[in-house]
C-alpha cells in the first residue's frame, strides 16, 4: 500500500509538505504543490477520508440536493449530475448525492454531522421553501436555478426566459404567426419550478410583442399524454403552424405522432426545442434547439463552491446566454 512516506520520498519532499497539500492547512508554492500532486497521481496515493477530514477540519465533500421525482428528466438531470462530479473529482472533492424531498432538514443534518463542506440545490422553485434554511447555512450554498428572490444567494443556471422568446422569435421571423407549445408536466409548473415558469414567461413576453399567438398545453412525460396534447393543439381553428417542445421526454415520439396525423416536419410544422445537443440531433427528423447547456452549468457551479470554500463569499445570479442551432426543422411559412 502507498503511503505518505512513498508519496514525500517520490517527491522529495518532506511529509509534513505532503500533509500541508493534502489539508491546505499552511501555504505551499505552486511548483512545489504541483510535484506533490503529481506524485500522489503516478503513485496512486489515496489519502484516508477521515484522516484528512481531521487534519484540515474539512470533509473536502459536497451535498447535492436533487428530488428525483417522476415528473423530472432524468437523462437531463444526469448530465447536471455527471458534469457535477467530475468537476468536483478536478478538485479533490467528493460528491454526497442526497434525493429525497425532505426539505432543508435533510441539508442540516448533514452540514451539523460535517458530513459535507458545501451544498448545491437543483430543481429550485420560484417560492422555494428551502431557502430560509439555506440562507441561514454557514458554508457555501449554490442554487442551479433561480428562485423569485435571489437575495444573498449564488445561482447559476440557462437564462430561460430568454430561451423562450428566442424561440418564439425564431419561429415569427420565418413568418410563423400562430404557434403551439408542448410544455413540461403539469405538476412542474403547479410546483412553480423556477425554471418552466421563466421559460414560459419568455415565450408569452415575445410573443406579445412580435404579436404572435402562442397556445401553451402542458404535458405529462407520456405518449398517451402528448397524443392528446397535440390533439388539442393542432385544432383546425387554431392553425398552428410552428410547435415550441419544453418537455425533453416526450421528444422521441413527437415526429412520428406528427406524421401519423399527416404532419410533415418542417414542411407542414415547423418544430423548435429546447434540450440538449445530443438530444434534438437524434430525433427523426434533427430539430433545430436551444441546447440545455448542463456540462457548462455543473462546471460553474461547483467552482462557485470553490471559491466560497476559499473565503470569497460573493453573492449573485449568473444565466447563461441562449444558443440556438438549426438543423432544417423550421421554415419559412
Amino acid at each position: 500500500m502507498i503511503t505518505i512516506k512513498d508519496v514525500a520520498r517520490h517527491a522529495g519532499v518532506s511529509m509534513s509538505t505532503v500533509s500541508y497539500v493534502l489539508s491546505g492547512k499552511r501555504p505551499i508554492s505552486p511548483a512545489t504543490s504541483h510535484r506533490v500532486r503529481r506524485s500522489i497521481r503516478e503513485l496512486g496515493f489515496h489519502p484516508h477520508a477521515g484522516a484528512r477530514a481531521l487534519a484540515s477540519s474539512r470533509t473536502r465533500v459536497l451535498a447535492l440536493v436533487v428530488p428525483l421525482r417522476t415528473d423530472l428528466d432524468l437523462p437531463v438531470i444526469m448530465q447536471f449530475v455527471t458534469s457535477i462530479l467530475t468537476t468536483a473529482r478536478a478538485h479533490d472533492h467528493d460528491v454526497l448525492l442526497l434525493t429525497k424531498e425532505s426539505g432543508a432538514d435533510e441539508v442540516h443534518r448533514v452540514i451539523a454531522s460535517s458530513r459535507a463542506d458545501a451544498v448545491l440545490v437543483m430543481d429550485v422553485e420560484a417560492d422555494d421553501p428551502r431557502l430560509p434554511s439555506l440562507r441561514a447555512l454557514e458554508v457555501p450554498v449554490v442554487l442551479v436555478g433561480v428562485p423569485a428572490d435571489a437575495s444573498g444567494l449564488s445561482c447559476v443556471d440557462l437564462d430561460f426566459t430568454a430561451s423562450g422568446a428566442r424561440m418564439v422569435a425564431h419561429l415569427a421571423d420565418l413568418g410563423h404567426r400562430s404557434i403551439g407549445m408542448v410544455g413540461s408536466p403539469p405538476a412542474v409548473y403547479e410546483r412553480g419550478t423556477g425554471y418552466a415558469s421563466r421559460f414560459l414567461a419568455g415565450v408569452t413576453d415575445c410573443a406579445r410583442r412580435r404579436g404572435v399567438e402562442v397556445h401553451v398545453h402542458p404535458c405529462a412525460p407520456t405518449q398517451s399524454a402528448l397524443s392528446e396534447c397535440l390533439y388539442d393543439l393542432l385544432r383546425p381553428d387554431r392553425a398552428i403552424t410552428g410547435l415550441i417542445v419544453h418537455n425533453e421526454a416526450v421528444l422521441g415520439g413527437l415526429v412520428q405522432e406528427l406524421r401519423r396525423r399527416g404532419r410533415r416536419v418542417p414542411e407542414d410544422l415547423s418544430v423548435i426545442a429546447l434540450c440538449p445537443d445530443t438530444t434534438a440531433a437524434a430525433q427523426q427528423v434533427p430539430l433545430t434547439s436551444i441546447a440545455v447547456p448542463a456540462a457548462e452549468v455543473g462546471v460553474i457551479a461547483v467552482e462557485t463552491l470553490m471559491r466560497g470554500l476559499a473565503g470569497e463569499r460573493s453573492h449573485g445570479v449568473r444565466l447563461l446566454a441562449p444558443h440556438l442551432t438549426e438543423r432544417g426543422s423550421t421554415a419559412v411559412r
